[in-house]
């Protein structure tokens, strides 16, 4: 080995000594500077001598080559999920059944991390794939976005053919860390730490996934034989503390039991130990510890028989509300906001609450100064759920509702058809406006990269843009030196302004924000009318004519685009060079004929999200539950929908099931 050789592969071992010691013990013993530089070295060295390169060196593990897609992966087996139960009654429901093919059965009760679950597997004892579940056959490559999460092991000291199971989450202080950068860019945050694991695993660049600072718990052993003390691992224990021999990260709150008390006590333990772990928990899983005893049980159609996910219900906390605060949104609805003390909360710190609408407080009889309960809807939305008035003290208040607009101070009417709401009556209220841009230029609309509330809300205060149709004529030295901004930050949002314009008729009429209009009733009219003057030129009784389409959104609709100033905009932005025509998509046809009800928060997309791909996927997407509806997907706080759909024996699945469905009718089509 010549001596640059010997140097480089002593920085590899410095860096991957190190790594761990930071990832894997949480004990560094070098700064991130010393680090750093040291990383930077090795860079170079490798860059100057390429005859050296080694793929399982640390610089190898924060990039590469960003991809064009994902190729798919057929699992060698099955990745099943697991039965849920939701109370402790259904747990010893399961105990039982157990119990009457195994006496005495043993248990390994573990936490269930909220992450994404993948597959990785290893030959010779190097990692060589890595896989998400998909639909538990069919799973896709992330294999360069797992070489980036540190305390996976790249190589183990054994040279063994296995592959095994792992969760994949975000810690909740890089979480937090996070959206507290993307907060100071202007940035949406991210909703919960699931969420933003599961988006960022599935990231084309790799080098994006490096950033977001993920990590893993593996928890199963798919294939491949591992021996302890010269025999084969007979157990689910046994098999975990081995492979933590070997270098994987496994839990360590995990308990081996036996019967319901025992089991229903450690579960308990686990959801009081929620808010001190260093990662999100949504359950306990609690499955066989002996293996030969699961064979003996075997599996269902897509899950075991021999384990069950015990989920914890939604999570409440109890705290102050010290304030109420009244925000006006882009159609002038004035919505009361909750001013809480910070409490800790479904992964994330909570200190506001939404309160929808003066009905709604007065209802609970919320008043400011009043300890209040509040969970996250969905684990996404916080709000407050109730009052203890037994808990009231001398210095409570009502709230009221201003009578005029907080924003523009113009008077406030209550709107009795839209829900109870409170709304401001000027049409050019400063807030409505900033809103309705940042709508305009959101994700699902235009689209416009980097253009969020505070970049928003400086092009308004340099009187640089008025509405929506000014941003087509900005130009990168008006804006350049805002603050936040800089020559090529500025470029880069012209050109994000530029792209947008491309976006299409069925974006473009949402971006609007056209009451009632949702993306799905957008991509409707974009649909039947096929230009945005046909839209504009639309009556009632032709618009209530499209399926799905009601009155009173056919009304919101004539009456937006009989508004002088709304006729002017869109007039303005067909003049920028706007597409406002609608863009012929191919649509598969595997879902032609099935009719979908969509009820409940979905956990990682929206319903009109959810709603857009069963068309694309050729099938109906429906507003009410029937006996010709073929599938309800429920997500969380599921109502009458869900329901009716048990009542009739409608089918309902979850939207993993759903993307599924989508995923493996694509992969054979």
């Amino acid at each position: 080995m010549s001596e640059m050789q010997a140097k480089i592969e002593k920085l590899r071992k410095q860096l991957l000594y190190h790594a761990k010691k930071y990832y894997v013990e949480d004990a560094p013993e070098i700064s991130d500077f010393e680090y750093d530089r040291m990383y930077a070295e090795l860079l170079r060295l490798e860059g100057e001598h390429p005859e050296f390169f080694d793929p399982e060196s640390p610089t190898q593990r924060v990039g590469g080559k960003a991809l064009d897609k994902f190729e798919k992966v057929t699992h060698t087996v099955q990745m099943n999920s697991l039965s849920d139960v939701f109370s402790f009654e259904e747990l010893e429901e399961f105990l039982l059944r157990v119990e009457q093919s195994v006496k005495g059965a043993s248990y390994s009760v573990e936490p269930k991390i909220d992450g994404l679950s993948v597959s990785l597997r290893y030959e010779n004892g190097v990692f060589v794939q890595g896989a998400t579940r998909g639909d538990g056959f069919v799973g896709e490559d992330v294999t360069q976005n797992l070489r980036t999460v540190f305390s996976l092991p790249m190589q183990l000291p054994e040279p063994l053919n296995l592959t095994v199971r792992g969760e994949v989450y975000m810690p909740r202080m890089v979480f937090e860390r996070l959206n507290l950068a993307r907060e100071a860019e202007g940035q949406a945050l991210l909703a919960n730490p699931r969420n933003a694991a599961a988006g960022s695993l599935r990231q084309l660049d790799p080098a994006v996934a490096a950033a977001r600072g993920l990590d893993i718990f593996i928890f199963n052993l798919q294939e491949g034989s591992l021996y302890l003390d010269g025999h084969a691992a007979a157990s689910h224990t046994e098999t975990l503390d081995r492979l933590a021999a070997l270098g994987f990260p496994v839990l360590e709150e995990r308990g081996l039991l036996n019967g319901y008390e025992a089991i229903v006590s450690h579960i308990q333990k686990l959801g009081g130990l929620r808010d001190s772990l260093a990662y999100d928990i949504d359950g306990v899983v609690i499955k066989i510890d002996d293996i030969e005893t699961r064979k003996l049980l075997g599996e269902g159609t897509n899950t075991p028989k021999w384990a069950v996910a015990y989920k914890f219900p939604p999570e409440q906390k109890e705290t102050r509300l010290e304030d109420v605060t009244v925000a006006v949104g882009r159609t002038g609805v004035l919505t009361p906001t909750a001013v809480l003390s910070p409490v800790r909360l479904a992964g994330t710190t909570v200190s506001r609450a939404t309160l929808h609408n003066l009905e709604f407080i007065r209802e609970r009889d919320i008043r400011i100064g009043d300890i209040v309960t509040v969970q996250k809807a969905g684990d996404i939305i916080p709000e407050v759920v109730k009052s203890h008035p037994e808990l009231r003290g001398e210095n409570t208040r009502l709230f009221e509702m201003p009578e005029r607009c907080p924003s523009c101070g113009e008077p406030v009417f209550y709107d009795a058809d839209e829900g109870a709401a409170t709304r401001c009556t000027n049409s050019a209220c400063p807030a409505q406006l900033s809103r309705g841009i940042e709508h305009f230029a959101s994700k699902d609309a235009m689209n416009i990269d980097g253009l969020g509330p505070q970049i928003v809300e400086a092009l308004l205060k340099n009187h640089l843009i008025k509405d929506a149709a000014d941003l087509y004529s900005l130009s990168a030295s008006q804006i350049a030196d805002m603050e936040r901004m800089g020559e090529k930050s500025a470029q880069n949002l012209i050109d994000a302004i530029e792209r947008s314009k491309s976006a299409g008729l069925e974006r473009l009429i949402y971006a609007l924000g056209i009451r009632n209009v949702g993306e799905v009733a957008a991509a409707a009219l974009a649909a039947e009318f096929g230009t945005l003057e046909n839209c504009m030129k639309a009556t009632a009784q032709e618009l209530c004519a499209i399926r799905d389409f009601g009155q009173i959104t056919a009304e919101c609709v004539v009456n937006f685009f009989s508004h002088e100033q709304n006729i002017n905009l869109c007039q303005r932005l067909i003049d920028a060079g706007l597409l406002t025509e609608a863009i012929q998509k191919p649509a598969d046809d595997f879902f032609a004929g099935l009719t979908f009800v969509l009820t409940g928060t979905l956990p990682t997309m929206t319903r009109d999200e959810a709603a857009a791909l069963i068309k694309n996927a050729g099938g109906k997407v429906s507003g009410s539950v029937s006996s010709k509806t073929s599938f309800v997907v429920a997500g969380e706080a599921a109502g009458s929908k869900l329901t009716k759909a048990q009542a009739l024996g409608v089918k309902v699945i979850d939207e993993e099931t759903l993307l599924a469905m989508i995923e493996k009718q694509s992969a054979e089509a």
